[in-house]
């Protein structure tokens, strides 16, 4: 096959041109310069830089570069840690639906302390005016007995 301009490599990856030119320069993606200032790029360079996309958006297989087995005790450890992760994440789904609990009962708490507070200002206000009317004024008692 032949190579492959920097547009034409563009297209096939389905990077952009200014993409692939910075993997050049970083030496992530091998080419040569032509003459004219334009790189060559080599098909089978280029997708082992970047895998091919499939020519279908919604395949149900993507294409797996490199993918290597797992050995049954990694695979049984990965299970363990999977099985780890999903209790977490319900400690941490039941630790939400607690504190959403408690800041609800907070809420009704701070709520019913206004009513109380409320109402203790109003029988207050009630009962001032009835502690600042004058009385009449009470007998005095004599110092002594004798003077009844």
């Amino acid at each position: 096959m032949a190579s492959l301009t920097l547009s034409q490599a563009a297209k096939a990856s389905g990077k952009s041109k200014s993409t692939l030119s910075r993997a050049i320069k970083m030496g992530r993606l091998s080419a040569t310069r032509l003459d004219d200032g334009n790189f060559s790029i080599d098909p089978a360079e280029l997708f082992r830089a970047y895998p091919a996309t499939s020519s279908h958006p919604y395949d149900e297989h993507p294409i797996e570069q490199g993918a290597t087995p797992i050995p049954a005790e990694l695979h049984s450890r990965i299970s363990m840690l999977e099985l780890l992760l999903e209790k977490e994440r319900e400690a941490v789904a039941r630790e939400r639906e607690i504190s959403a609990r408690e800041r609800e009962i907070s809420a009704d708490l701070k709520e019913d302390r206004d009513r109380w507070r409320q109402q203790a200002t109003s029988l207050l206000a009630d009962l001032r005016p009835q502690l600042t009317e004058p009385t009449s004024p009470a007998r005095r008692r004599a110092w002594w007995p004798f003077n009844r």
